[in-house]
């Protein structure tokens, strides 16, 4: 395309993303020095190329999903954060201490309200804590709690039925063999042969506790899994853009996402509903960046919206909001390391 066609899809998608209406030639001749029926003409050859579609006969044009991927990857200008936006993204995540968890949510919700959007937050970040605790609880007749806890402050639990009562003896060895065993192993570590190991090295106790043993091995896997949380999700329902029965089921099948969330693990990126059958909402876009903790990326921050949302705005906040969370999470778990070396 030549260049006053890429202008006019410009200001097209600018206006669109403003009002949400088709845009006619009129309302963006300020920015094309052409008349209006160039303009007209050059609207028509672009709807011709895939980019631009006419919703009505007697309307103007909105950019198809074509025309929003040319934007965002070769037209759109990202805006530049003034130190006063930086100095406002700072306060809304509180600096207080909390859990890698609380963190992520509180910094999820943060960004919902600043854009209006939706926010998904894709976490790994318990598969590189490490096992601090791990606990049975009796509760009843042959009933019994197993608590698994990490380092950076997440609790797992599973209620386990037994055919018999254990002593108080067995209890107590149960605890002792997992604290030796497990405290201070990395969750990534933990296998199906580590548990059968465990449950071979205990000796006269393997066929009382191997039971335990199977169930604390079906809570670690929890901890491997990716979570998916949302926030904002009243953005949505408010949202014009969307059909109201695709945000429920997007609400009931959220995890469907992880796949999308995960392409942002090689950089920021930009997807659009029309690319995959399987993305959760029609007529949607996900912008998605990836953070880290001590070097290692553990998860992605997006932001789920309509396709006319405003990306020159929106992906520098998300940077910014990504890269935040990787420096806050290193320092939180340098502060961890330091509060250790104290207490030994």
């Amino acid at each position: 395309m030549d260049s006053r066609k890429l202008k006019i899809l410009t200001a097209i998608v600018d206006e669109y993303i403003l009002t949400g209406e088709p845009v006619g030639s009129k309302a963006i001749m300020s920015h094309v020095n052409a008349s209006s029926a160039t303009i007209r003409n050059e609207m028509a050859e672009l709807e011709k190329q895939g980019y631009l579609e006419q919703p009505h006969t007697s309307a103007g044009r909105v950019p198809t999903y074509n025309g929003f991927r040319l934007y965002v990857d070769s037209l759109m200008q990202k805006n530049q954060l003034t130190d006063d936006e930086k100095a406002k993204l700072d306060s809304m995540i509180p600096d207080t201490p909390m859990t890698d968890e609380e963190l992520l949510n509180s910094a999820s919700v943060a960004l919902a309200e600043l854009t209006k959007c939706a926010t998904v937050v894709a976490s790994q970040a318990p598969k590189f804590s490490m096992i601090s605790k791990v606990e049975v609880i009796p509760t009843g007749k042959r009933m019994y709690v197993i608590l698994m806890i990490t380092s950076n402050g997440t609790i797992k639990n599973k209620v386990c039925r037994l055919e018999f009562d254990l002593t108080h003896e067995q209890l107590e060895f149960f605890d002792n063999f997992m604290q030796q065993n497990l405290q201070g192993v990395s969750v990534d570590e933990l296998s199906d042969k580590m548990f059968e190991d465990l449950s071979a090295a205990m000796g006269s106790y393997m066929m009382t506790l191997a039971p335990l043993v199977s169930e604390l091995l079906e809570l670690s896997k929890e901890f491997n899994s990716q979570e998916v949380s949302v926030a904002g999700t009243n953005n949505l329902l408010t949202c014009s853009d969307f059909d109201q029965h695709e945000i429920i089921r997007f609400l009931d099948n959220k995890g469907e996402m992880m796949h999308f969330v995960n392409e942002s693990f090689s950089g920021l990126q930009v997807l659009f509903s029309p690319e995959s059958d399987g993305f959760v909402l029609s007529n949607s876009s996900l912008i998605a960046a990836p953070f880290s903790k001590d070097g290692r990326q553990i998860g992605t921050l997006g932001l789920l919206g309509p396709m006319r949302l405003d990306y020159a705005k929106f992906i520098p906040y998300l940077e910014y909001f990504s890269s935040r969370l990787t420096e806050l999470l290193t320092e939180q778990k340098e502060g961890d390391s330091d509060e250790e070396k104290k207490e030994s």
